[in-house]
């Protein structure tokens, strides 16, 4: 099933698919928000085993902002013990195969094919923002396959295992990645022949407030099928914080949030908050990854107050924040 990946409507799709078929068959969750080296805490989350804090804060280290999206999903995936299962390639991975270099360790980059035209040509109208020489595109396609082709593996071997042989294994991607089949459809099949639908979750009107985020694609004729399903919704984003800190941040294994850079003029920066200070607390709540401070951020309004408790060096601060509107 594709996503746009902050459209509400679209994850309300694929959670009524899952409902569906979790009535009649043994369902698992294919994800490209995690990699596969998150398999061992996503088995300890569908275990029961894992605090919802720390999944957040797994979710933010993998795939960024944007757990609320999610959640409905997977407290739905729990409460039926369905297994969530990490698609994507290793940030490590990535990061030897983006340099040139053999894959780390005892692994080993999937099988890649850069054979298909159409693939080629639909991946290359994506990157507009890529504008250059043929090599220079070159690079950013060559990643995309590395991501196609492990997402497509995870599910082959899935596929492959005697003990999934009754499942149903459903895939939450990007629409991008499974539009026409030539993505991680055809690249899984490759593996191992198998039956599977396309479900396209698809906005045909997008409203005016939110046209800066349609992507700027050139037009290429693909002649295929864009999908086996298509699922008409509504473009509907979470509402945006009203409030800003106005900094960069970073999770810390040990605990804490750490401040990356703080923005001129910026809310954290009245409050004398800067680069290298670790938020341990805020308003009295431990904070034990970014997504503590959104979640907090959604109940303020201009005005409001917060506390943060902080780490400078070897001393230990109090700093108090009044939300100003802020020109960033």
């Amino acid at each position: 099933i594709g996503e746009t990946h902050d459209n509400l409507e679209a994850h309300k799709v694929q959670l009524q698919v899952l409902q569906h078929l979790s009535e009649k068959y043994q369902v698992a969750i294919g994800l490209e928000m995690f990699r596969r080296s998150s398999q061992e805490s996503l088995d300890l989350w569908n275990q029961g085993k894992l605090p919802i804090r720390e999944f957040k804060n797994l979710f933010h280290a993998n795939w960024g902002g944007g757990f609320g999206l999610y959640q409905p999903i997977f407290e739905f995936a729990k409460s039926r013990s369905l297994p969530l299962i990490g698609l994507k390639s290793a940030r490590e991975v990535e990061n030897h195969f983006r340099s040139g270099d053999p894959a780390p360790g005892n692994t080993l980059y999937p099988e890649i094919d850069d054979t298909d035209p159409y693939h080629r040509a639909f991946s290359l109208s994506a990157f507009g923002g890529h504008r250059g020489t043929a090599k220079a595109l070159e690079k950013p396609y060559r990643m995309l396959l590395l991501w196609e082709e492990t997402m497509a593996q995870t599910v082959a071997e899935f596929l492959r295992d005697p003990k999934n042989k009754d499942k149903k294994l459903v895939v939450l991607v990007g629409g991008f990645h499974v539009q026409y089949g030539f993505g991680i459809p055809k690249r899984a099949y490759r593996r191992i022949p198998h039956k599977y639908s396309i479900i396209q979750p698809s906005i045909t009107e997008i409203p005016d407030n939110l046209k800066d985020r349609e992507m700027t694609v050139e037009k290429v004729s693909i002649p295929l099928y864009s999908s086996d399903f298509a699922w008409k919704v509504e473009y509907k984003v979470p509402a945006k914080n009203k409030v800003k800190l106005g900094v960069r941040l970073a999770q810390k294994k040990e605990g804490g949030v750490l401040i990356k850079s703080v923005a001129e003029n910026s809310n954290a920066q009245r409050a004398g908050i800067k680069t290298g200070d670790l938020l341990l607390s805020m308003d009295g709540k431990t904070l034990t990854g970014v997504e503590d401070i959104l979640e907090q951020l959604q109940t303020k309004n201009f005005n409001d107050r917060s506390i943060f408790h902080l780490q400078r060096g070897n001393q230990m601060l109090t700093v108090e924040m009044v939300y100003k509107k802020s020109k960033l």
